[in-house]
């Protein structure tokens, strides 16, 4: 394991142990383990993809350029935030700072997914801010990626009062909104993070625990969807950052050998 990956784990709070040399017959030592893997479960259901936005284009527009989204693209992404921004469809725009509509390339190969914007996010207008956010950041760069080349958003573009769970019909109300998200930038892998997020795109009430260590397979093109801890979540149980680890190399895993 190289020193940038040793010290994003470190920063993320996790010991990586070091592979020992190799054992040799009448040596002290014993062999040391392989390394454990990440090997993706079977596949699951598809989740039912929500009805897009009307009148925001077509749902699967394609994947942008290399060199930068498309005109058509662009103007899709246009009519969408300009939809987002006074958006009305629910009672939490009578609370709210702003609408957190999301943050990260438009192209990506990875789009993660939280589940409502907090108090931080209200005022600044992109998710995942704060200790939270910077958590999240350790954690996509210990698997080589960038804040700045994934793409970002939550289940709700409004925060809730108090920073309470979603209720469904909030949920119902936003997400035409993600799934247009989700389409325009045609990821190659969904990470869900949290309970709720997981729950909502998967359409279920199975406890996380039991939805970690599976590949589901989301909307009509089957995107690869790995359920993980929210940030949050690990601020308050470092312990299991080590398990969220695991979740971030089947991702990794993912991105680099393809589905």
């Amino acid at each position: 394991m190289d020193a940038r990956r040793l010290k994003y784990l470190e920063a993320i709070g996790i010991t990586a142990w070091q592979r020992r040399a190799a054992w040799a017959p009448g040596g002290a030592g014993v062999p040391d383990a392989a390394a454990p893997g990440a090997a993706a479960a079977p596949v699951a259901a598809p989740a039912a993809a929500a009805t897009p936005v009307e009148a925001l284009g077509p749902a699967e527009p394609g994947r942008a350029a290399s060199s930068g989204p498309g005109q058509d693209t662009a103007a899709a992404w246009k009519a969408l935030e300009d939809a987002v921004r006074p958006c009305t469809r629910c009672a939490l725009h009578s609370t709210r700072t702003q609408t957190v509509f999301g943050v990260g390339r438009r192209d990506a190969d990875l789009f993660v997914i939280g589940e409502a914007p907090g108090a931080d996010e209200d005022l600044k207008g992109e998710p995942f801010v704060g200790r939270a956010g910077q958590l999240l950041t350790a954690m996509l760069r210990a698997i080589g990626l960038q804040r700045r080349d994934v793409y970002i958003a939550n289940i709700l573009k409004c925060r809730p009062p108090g920073n309470r769970d979603p209720q469904p019909q909030e949920a119902e109300a936003c997400t035409p909104y993600l799934t247009q998200q989700i389409a325009l930038v045609a990821p190659r892998v969904i990470l869900a993070v949290g309970r709720i997020a997981a729950q909502w795109l998967l359409q279920t009430d199975t406890p996380i625990g039991r939805l970690r260590g599976q590949t589901f397979r989301y909307g009509e093109r089957g995107t690869p969807l790995i359920v993980t801890y929210h940030p949050a979540y690990l601020l308050r149980s470092p312990l299991a950052k080590a398990t969220a680890w695991k979740d971030l190399c089947v991702v990794r895993d993912l991105l680099e050998n393809g589905r």
